[in-house]
């Protein structure tokens, strides 16, 4: 019924913008023209604490080319130009990204994904690679390592014994110094002279991408112990990274619902008509067939029936009939368990209608429709539920196969779909982290990256440098890679430069940081 609605508005793209040399350039010369100093930092012995962002997690997966652009890697090339020494990262074996388990690629850990075409498919979009990795997941590295972002992370979790464990996390556990230590203290027995932190994006990230389904990712409180609440948790970080006057730098956090992953498709985007050829860089439409329309006024005969019942009660506004004309958009129809529930209504209204067909289906509507709306304004849908919508869901013997279209006939689960209210968590939390980050980052003296004013600005106009201006739009902007979330090759060096910005304004250093244009914005499907 819907005709490659996944990545609407996508059309084959040129990237004259991208650089095809994998090599990056190292800036020698200083932000103000005099002789590269370090200022009071010592960065001989640097260590990166954080999540996905600090390991180099990009276009979906863990790869050995993302995480050599990780910007903790950028920053201890800059460091080594006054005095840094070696920095370590756990690569993966291979750039298809993810881990296997005796030769076959676990699922749920992704392979990278390049913007191509796919198989029989007549437009451009972003698809994995092929092959398995070479990453097993048993196995294990030895030895320290100075980069100790772990992707999946939670600021809570970097304090929590036994998350290197067989039970913990699969891209710490490889490169733990054992199954009960922390990241915390793998990074202290380093005795490292300078850190960097960037915490706490996933304490709200998994709570988002699951819908705000709290029960199967909840929001991390801000108050609680160690282990348990971000406040306690994130303190701890900090007392013992700055243990005898060690100097840092730490980074708050942006609103994660501003990233591509949940600001790219709007509420209105159901397509059923619409089809994107190659080549072409206007959207076209193909002219509606006799069968669509029959279609779509054989489902309307239902949506009307429901939008008739609950404009009685008052709910006019929750459910419409769907438009058949040439291009044309449709909401997505959802569960919201923030309405009031009109599952009796809705069955009384079938079973008494005089309609054979409405009376036969009184008890699936009034069970399946009475907390259903459609989509509107303030609600956000995921990237990630863009795989189901339009799919076919299982449906009681008798109901016709029409209304089983997830998203078009048949709801949307709760955690398919951020809600208003479920928005307002996510900013709530992450305004209450950020409050705790600032204290500390005050309190201990601090270099501290505002990435929320830096998201801001990527979503409000982009950032300019070195020729090129950076933005936070999917795909073409530059600023974030394919799976929406994580940054680019050339988002991770943006990032770089504003740690290093930080660190000059708070120690006296006067690094230079890298040249944008050196730094790729997507990977090819070969690397």
């Amino acid at each position: 019924m819907i005709k490659k609605f996944k990545w609407l508005l996508l059309v084959s793209l040129t990237f004259v913008a991208c650089n095809s040399d994998d090599e990056t350039i190292v800036v020698s010369n200083s932000s103000d023209g005099l002789p590269l100093t370090a200022g009071s930092a010592d960065f001989s012995k640097y260590v990166a604490l954080g999540d996905s962002f600090a390991a180099g997690y990009s276009d979906g997966a863990l790869f050995v080319k993302g995480q050599e652009g990780a910007y903790p890697n950028v920053l201890a090339q800059q460091f080594a130009l006054v005095g840094g020494g070696a920095f370590v990262t756990p690569l993966m074996a291979d750039n298809i990204g993810g881990f296997s388990l005796a030769g076959s690629q676990i699922p749920q850990f992704g392979r990278r994904m390049y913007f191509g075409k796919a198989t029989n498919s007549d437009f451009d979009e972003p698809i994995a690679v092929s092959g398995v990795s070479s990453t097993d997941v048993s196995a294990r590295l030895s030895g320290a390592y100075n980069n100790l972002g772990v992707a999946g992370a939670k600021c809570i979790q970097l304090v929590t014994p036994g998350f290197g464990s067989s039970a913990g996390n699969p891209y710490f556990a490889r490169f733990a110094s054992s199954a009960s230590t922390t990241v915390l203290a793998d990074a202290l027995t380093q005795n490292p002279t300078f850190f960097s932190l960037w915490i706490g994006g996933n304490d709200v990230l998994g709570y988002a991408l699951a819908g705000g389904d709290a029960t199967i990712n909840p929001l991390t409180p801000s108050t609680g112990g160690i282990g348990v609440g971000f406040d306690a948790s994130y303190n701890e970080l900090v007392n013992k990274l700055t243990t005898g006057g060690r100097k840092g730098v730490i980074a708050n956090l942006p609103y994660i619902t501003a990233l591509p992953q949940f600001a790219y498709l709007q509420p209105s985007f159901v397509d059923t008509f619409k089809y994107y050829p190659d080549g072409d860089e206007k959207l076209k439409t193909r002219v509606v067939s006799a069968g669509d329309v029959a279609t779509i006024n054989s489902i309307n005969s239902i949506l009307g029936f429901l939008d008739q019942v609950l404009t009685a009660y008052g709910q006019g506004s929750r459910i419409n009939v769907l438009s058949s004309a040439t291009g044309a958009t449709n909401p997505v129809l959802i569960k919201d368990e923030t309405l009031v529930n009109y599952s009796a209504q809705i069955t009384g209204a079938a079973a008494g209608s005089g309609n054979p067909m409405l009376m036969a289906l009184a008890n699936y509507l009034g069970a399946t429709f009475g907390k259903v709306r459609q989509t509107a304004t303030g609600d956000l849908i995921p990237l990630v539920s863009s795989s189901v919508i339009g799919t076919a869901a299982t449906l009681p013997p008798g109901v016709p196969s029409n209304l089983g279209a997830y998203g078009i006939t048949y709801p949307l689960e709760d955690k398919h779909i951020l809600i208003p209210s479920e928005i307002s968590e996510i900013i709530a939390a992450t305004d209450a982290y950020n409050l705790t980050i600032k204290a500390v980052a005050d309190a201990k003296g601090l270099a501290f990256v505002d990435t929320k004013a830096i998201m801001n600005q990527l979503v409000n106009g982009g950032i300019s440098a070195n020729g090129f201006t950076v933005t936070a739009t999917f795909v073409t902007g530059g600023g974030f890679s394919l799976d929406g979330i994580h940054p680019s090759p050339r988002g991770y060096a943006l990032i770089a430069n504003k740690f290093i910005e930080a660190i000059n304004t708070t120690y006296g250093s006067n690094l230079k940081g890298v040249d944008l244009s050196n730094y790729r914005i997507l990977f090819p499907s070969t690397l």
